[in-house]
């Protein structure tokens, strides 16, 4: 078969796989093994993997081996087919996983897959993991089938990945979106005991994980408490959110402002213009732990030390107007 004749079937199915075919595909167009030799001497296709390659003129894509790894462990079937079909197929897991997130700094040597079935392979770069993933912990991801954030995570520590970076990773996941912390939790329950929690503790678990990532609220909550005027400032922007969100109740929140009202009349005249790089700082801290599910007491304690530290600018402020009269 001519090359361009080749070449026009095969874009039939390339043009939706990132440029790419398998051997077993152009097979089942008339396109045999010889033509795809013939063609990669000649420069039109290159070759990426046991039996898959690319149209020359393609695009390279960042994840170019991985999804090339992904074609050839079911070389039979197109990407569409297979994405549509995805929890009963192979998904990128673990390290790989981690990867096509763009969270850690893991830098997988193998490309892992999971997989329904128990599979071998004699092909170095590739490892395979059985797995009855559920819908839920699958997500498409740059058009690839892979384990969700919190599977990830998950996978990462029951494959004994080291802990700070499992830790690294969790902390560039929780920056990017809002984690499913009571997924992320009932994940790690049946790891928790091998890992110095109790049985089936996968709450205890998790807050070590943040703790280790640094997005340890209850800390930041009390850094903030500590400073008057963070504490009113955060405090009160808080209080603002709570009120779309029903953390407390109407009457709660409308008691609760009512006292950072009065406070910040006199208090905001004291602020210095200092202060706003460290409370962009802290917002963007407390922005990237928005996880769902967190508790709120740590924000709630800083509110509370604020209430207090009020009081005693009040009567300091009291003092003064006397000592001015």
């Amino acid at each position: 078969m001519k090359s361009n004749e080749a070449l026009r079937l095969i874009a039939d199915v390339s043009s939706h796989q990132w440029g790419m075919v398998t051997t077993a595909q152009a097979a089942a167009l008339g396109v045999s093994r010889v033509d795809l030799a013939r063609m990669t001497r000649a420069r039109l296709l290159v070759r990426l993997a046991q039996g898959v390659y690319r149209d020359a003129g393609a695009p390279i894509d960042e994840f170019e081996d991985l999804r090339a790894a992904w074609l050839s462990t079911e070389p039979r079937l197109s990407a569409n087919r297979r994405v549509d079909v995805r929890e009963h197929g192979v998904v990128v897991s673990g390290a790989s996983a981690a990867d096509l997130h763009r969270i850690g700094d893991l830098r997988p040597e193998r490309h892992e897959f999971t997989t329904r079935e128990r599979r071998q392979t004699q092909r170095r770069e590739l490892h395979y993991r059985q797995r009855n993933l559920e819908p839920e912990d699958i997500a498409l991801v740059d058009g690839l089938p892979a384990t969700t954030l919190e599977r990830t995570i998950a996978d990462l520590i029951e494959a004994r990945t080291d802990f700070s970076l499992v830790a690294d990773a969790f902390r560039d996941a929780a920056r990017r979106t809002r984690l499913n912390t009571e997924r992320l939790a009932s994940l790690l329950s049946p790891l928790a005991a091998r890992n110095g929690f109790a049985a089936g503790d996968g709450e205890s678990f998790l807050a070590h994980l943040a703790s280790t990532a640094g997005l340890d609220l209850s800390a930041l909550a009390r850094r903030i408490a500590a400073t008057d005027e963070l504490a009113f400032r955060v405090s009160f922007d808080f209080l603002s959110s709570a009120a779309e969100r029903n953390v407390f109740s109407a009457k709660q929140v409308e008691n609760l402002r009512a006292v950072l009202q009065s406070v910040g009349e006199s208090m905001g005249r004291q602020a210095s213009v200092s202060l706003a790089p460290t409370m962009r700082e802290i917002g963007k801290s407390l922005e990237r732990s928005a996880m769902k599910n967190l508790d709120t007491s740590g924000l709630v304690s800083a509110i509370e030390a604020f209430a207090a530290a009020s009081v005693r600018s009040r009567a300091e402020l009291e003092r003064q107007r006397e000592d001015d009269d």
